[in-house]
């Protein structure tokens, strides 16, 4: 009877104490495989064996981490839309996600099968593509893409090159010529060059029906771009937000002025203009409040 208990004891299941580090970081601690096609569920002395976290040592919880961070950009990149910053990527990835978001990218697709849809697909996201997210120092805000011929691509307020610079961006460089010392109209309409150092160019709808302005209003873009600005208001110090006209400065109205700073004027169209855009000297006043907080000024010429 001895030499038969002996024998049966090899045949007794594995130690519920036993639990390796492979099943606690892939999750295939609920099951254990006990052959070909056949799984045996845990206990619950081995259940709280395995969720204790205090078993785990501190290299493991590292590696678990580091898995879960890589899983989760994995699954953000795979509903990010194709042109989309990196940083960005992973600093919005939760919007992607979310019903909103996929209906807004559906009506984007229908319309573009549809009807001449400005800016072009590669241009819609430029403004994640100028600098890193943790990089932006001064947002401005738009409404609605220029929605004629080569003109929008994806910064607010520039155009492509040899497009004519429009009506207010040429208020906005008569402004900057009596504001800033050496300032001269650079001869074309393309901003590229604020947005490298960290100027956040951003319209409030990225998309727009050729010749038919707001055409793509309320549809899904004014959440998303919210959540933009959301994130930087949350998650980044001492920026300069310049919110030109009442649509701007409504929806930037969530912006938390005890981290960042916010200057209101009218719009730089030239129907409001004259109403106290000209002198309002933001583009000063912008690297001023920028030093204070410690960064670079934008260089305003270098365009």
């Amino acid at each position: 009877m001895i030499g038969q208990k002996t024998i049966n004891s090899f045949f007794l299941p594995i130690s519920k104490k036993r639990t390796s580090e492979e099943e606690i970081e892939t999750g295939e601690n609920a099951e254990h495989h006990v052959g070909p096609g056949k799984k045996l569920k845990p206990s619950g002395n081995e259940s709280q064996v395995i969720s204790s976290t205090t078993a785990l040592s501190p290299e493991l919880l590292d590696r678990i981490e580091k898995n879960r961070k890589a899983a989760l950009d994995k699954l953000s990149a795979t509903k990010a839309p194709d042109g989309f910053g990196e940083s960005w990527r992973k600093g919005l990835a939760p919007e992607f996600g979310k019903p909103y978001f996929k209906n807004l990218m559906s009506f984007v697709d229908a319309e573009r099968k549809q009807h001449t849809v400005y800016p072009p697909p590669q241009h819609v996201f430029t403004w994640t593509q100028m600098c890193d997210i943790q990089d932006v120092k001064v947002v401005v805000l738009g409404q609605d893409p220029y929605h004629g011929p080569n003109q929008a691509h994806g910064l607010c307020f520039s155009v492509q090159r040899p497009v004519p610079p429009p009506p207010s961006l040429v208020n906005m460089y008569k402004e900057l010529a009596s504001d800033i010392e050496g300032f001269k109209h650079p001869g074309h309409g393309d901003l590229t060059g604020w947005a490298k150092q960290g100027v956040l160019l951003l319209n409030a709808v990225l998309t727009v029906r050729a010749h038919q302005p707001n055409s793509h209003k309320e549809k899904g873009w004014e959440t998303f771009t919210d959540a933009v600005v959301q994130w930087l208001s949350s998650n980044l110090e001492g920026l300069v937000f310049m919110l030109w006209g009442a649509y701007a400065q409504k929806k930037g109205a969530a912006i938390d002025r005890k981290r960042h700073h916010v200057l209101h004027a009218v719009h730089p169209s030239p129907l409001s203009a004259h109403r106290g855009y000209f002198g309002c000297k933001h583009f000063s006043k912008t690297n001023e409040l920028l030093k204070t907080s410690g960064k670079e000024p934008v260089d305003w010429k270098a365009l």
